[in-house]
C-alpha cells in the first residue's frame, strides 16, 4: 500500500507486517520469533556496520520500532522526507539479505532477556501470561512468546542445539514475500513511490508460503469457570472476569463486543459502575474484546476494586451477572445501536478533519 500526503510533509515512514509470529516458536525454543525480530534488524550484507540502520534513522530526525505478537511480526519507522530513500533500502535490505551476526546472538539474547526481566514488574503482564498457563497446553496459545535467557540459551544449550542456526532455519522457513505486507507513506505521487518501492524491494524471496494457521479454542470446559487469586506487584485491587467468544471481525457490521462493553462499561447513572461507585466498591471499570485473533477472543471485564470492594467481590460477581441477564432478556436495542454507530462514525470524521487542517496548516 502506498500512501500519497501533502508534498510540503516533513515526515516520511514504512511498516513492514510479516504474518507469523510466537505461535510459531519451535518447541523447546520460546521466544524464537521475538529474537528474530531483535537479531534482523542488527546488520545487512549491503549494510554490514553494526547498528548503523538505528544510527542513519535517529541522525535523521527519526524512529524505528518493532514488534512481535502471536500470529505477525512489524518493523517500522518514520524518517525525515530528504533521508527517507537510504531508509528505505536499509530497510528492504533486512528482508533480502540480514547478517545476523554469530557476534550479535548473545548480546541479543541478553537484550530479550532483559525485556523479560522488565516484564516480570509488570502486572498486566504477568497476568497475560497468568490466563496462557490457564488454557490448553496443546495449543500455542498456551506458550511463554517473549522468550529469556532460559528458553534461547540454557535449555537449547543443554540439548545441543544452536540458537543461531534455529534462527536461520526459521527466517529461512517462515520470511517469504507472499505474507509480507508494505505500507509506505511519503510525499511523492503514486507513480513515483510505487516505482521506489519496486526498485528496492524487488530482490526479496517469495517462496510461497501459506499463512500459518492456529484453528481450535485454547479453552475446554475444564478451563472455564474457574477463580485464580492473585498477588500482584503493584499495592490495589482489581477484579477481571473473562469469557472466550467469537470473534467480532466476524460479525463487524454488528459490532457485539462493542455495543455490550460500551452497555456493561457505561458510567452513567443506573449503570453497574455508578452503583459500585455509590457503593464505595469501585474506582473503575472497563469491558471489551481483548486479546483476540482470527480463531477466537475473549471478552473481558476489569473493575478497579477498593477496599471495601476487595471485601465484597461475590456482591460485585452478582451485580455484573445480573446486569448479564438484564441485557440478555431486554434484547438488542436498535436506538443504542445507532447511537454508537453515530459515536463511533462521529470520531472517525473528527480524525479525518484533524488530518486534512493538519495537511492544510502545513501549506
Amino acid at each position: 500500500m502506498y500512501r500519497h500526503d501533502n508534498p510540503e510533509t516533513d515526515k516520511c515512514a514504512a511498516s513492514m507486517n510479516v504474518s507469523v509470529g510466537s505461535f510459531s516458536d519451535p518447541e523447546g525454543l520460546e521466544g524464537l520469533a521475538h529474537f528474530l525480530e531483535h537479531m534482523l534488524f542488527y546488520a545487512s550484507e549491503k549494510y554490514p556496520e553494526e547498528d548503523s540502520y538505528s544510527k542513519y534513522i535517529t541522525e535523521h530526525g527519526g524512529s524505528t520500532n518493532a514488534y512481535t505478537s502471536t500470529e505477525d511480526t512489524n518493523y517500522h519507522f518514520d524518517i525525515n522526507t530528504d533521508s527517507f530513500d537510504e531508509a528505505l533500502d536499509r530497510f528492504a535490505q533486512f528482508f533480502i539479505k540480514p547478517l545476523m551476526s554469530a557476534d550479535a546472538t548473545m548480546r541479543e539474547i541478553k537484550a530479550v532477556d532483559s525485556e523479560h526481566q522488565k516484564n516480570l514488574l509488570s502486572d498486566s503482564w504477568r497476568l497475560g501470561q497468568l490466563q496462557k498457563h490457564l488454557s490448553r497446553e496443546d495449543h500455542p496459545y498456551h506458550k511463554f512468546n517473549t522468550g529469556n535467557m532460559d528458553t534461547l540459551h540454557a535449555r537449547p544449550e543443554a540439548k545441543g542445539v544452536n540458537t543461531r542456526s534455529e534462527l536461520m532455519k526459521f527466517y529461512d522457513e517462515h520470511y517469504s514475500a507472499n505474507i509480507m505486507h508494505l505500507v509506505v507513506y511519503g510525499k511523492e505521487n503514486l507513480d513515483k513511490t510505487q516505482g521506489l518501492v519496486e526498485e528496492l524491494f524487488q530482490d526479496v524471496r517469495n517462496t510461497n508460503k501459506d499463512i500459518p494457521r492456529f484453528p481450535g479454542q485454547p479453552c475446554t470446559l475444564d478451563h472455564l469457570q474457574v477463580l485464580v487469586k492473585v498477588v500482584p506487584i503493584m499495592q490495589g485491587h482489581e477484579l477481571s472476569v473473562i469469557w472466550p467468544v467469537t470473534p467480532s471481525i466476524y460479525h463487524y457490521e454488528e459490532a457485539p463486543c462493542r455495543y455490550i462493553g460500551d452497555l456493561i462499561g457505561h458510567e452513567g447513572e443506573g449503570s453497574l459502575f455508578h452503583a459500585l461507585k455509590i457503593l464505595g466498591w469501585a474506582t473503575g471499570l472497563y469491558a471489551g474484546e481483548a486479546d483476540w485473533s482470527m480463531e477466537y477472543s475473549f471478552f473481558n471485564v476489569s473493575i478497579d476494586l477498593t477496599d471495601a470492594g476487595h471485601e465484597h467481590m461475590q456482591d460485585i460477581l452478582g451485580l455484573l451477572f445480573k446486569q448479564i441477564k438484564v441485557l440478555q432478556q431486554s434484547g438488542v436495542s436498535q436506538w443504542i445501536f445507532d447511537e454508537l454507530s453515530a459515536i463511533c462514525e462521529a470520531f472517525y470524521n473528527k480524525v479525518m478533519i484533524t488530518h486534512t487542517l493538519y495537511s492544510k496548516n502545513i501549506n
